[in-house]
């Protein structure tokens, strides 16, 4: 599934983000300052060959950091080669999402008390709901859904998978990219568990048998026919 393909995409980029080196860290951190530079710019402003550059870039480019773009023309002939950096670049920035996210919850709690964060995560709950079930509407079988549910959460950051033991099925995720939120916010979790037995319909039931939040490795789930 295309789900799938995107996060495979997204995987190999979060490797690489460990393996640069400090030419390659330079020439993203350059790229992230300007809209488009040329190699040979680049080699200019960092002292280097034009064939190392480009080697660098290269290897950029194959790990989907970096693309080749068109910039302007600057006379006769075709017009240079320009560089710029993916939207995936952006993982190897600093980000401050998830302080971010915990500020607003607590944010809403304190200005507009409980109630209202509660009609916030269930207003995000729906939402994810309605995106699940236009990607769960087509499978033929409930291991077929559960499957589809697991490639969803693994395109969301859960690394997720689904598997069939002793005759019921098992959804698990590996890890949670929201655990800060819900450390502060417990109806994130109680939300998630109502949204997997609405998303997988009223022909299952779900429980939630490991918890990250209490002290388990992981979130596990089972799932069995009613």
């Amino acid at each position: 599934m295309e789900i799938a393909i995107l996060s495979a995409m997204s995987d190999r980029v979060v490797e690489t983000t460990h393996d640069l080196s400090g030419a390659k860290r330079r020439i993203v951190e350059r790229l992230k300052r300007a809209d488009t530079v040329t190699a040979p710019e680049l080699a200019t402003e960092f002292g280097l060959t034009d064939t190392a550059i480009r080697q660098h870039l290269e290897a950029l480019e194959a790990a989907e950091l970096v693309e080749r773009c068109v910039g302007p023309a600057t006379g006769r002939g075709r017009p240079p080669t320009h560089w710029r950096l993916t939207p995936g670049a952006s993982v190897l920035f600093a980000d401050r999402h998830a302080d971010l996210t915990v500020e607003l919850l607590t944010s809403i709690r304190s200005a507009l008390g409980d109630e209202a964060l509660e009609q916030v995560v269930r207003t995000r709950a729906e939402r994810q709901l309605a995106s699940y079930q236009v990607v769960l509407a087509g499978a033929s079988t409930v291991t077929e859904k559960v499957q589809r549910l697991a490639e969803l959460r693994s395109a969301e950051g859960y690394l997720a998978e689904a598997s069939e033991v002793d005759g019921h099925l098992e959804l698990v995720e590996h890890h949670c990219p929201i655990q800060s939120a819900a450390d502060h916010c417990g109806g994130l979790c109680s939300a998630e568990l109502d949204l997997f037995q609405r998303a997988l319909g009223p022909d299952v039931s779900v429980a939630r048998e490991q918890h990250l939040l209490d002290g388990g490795q992981r979130c596990a789930y089972h799932i069995t026919l009613r």
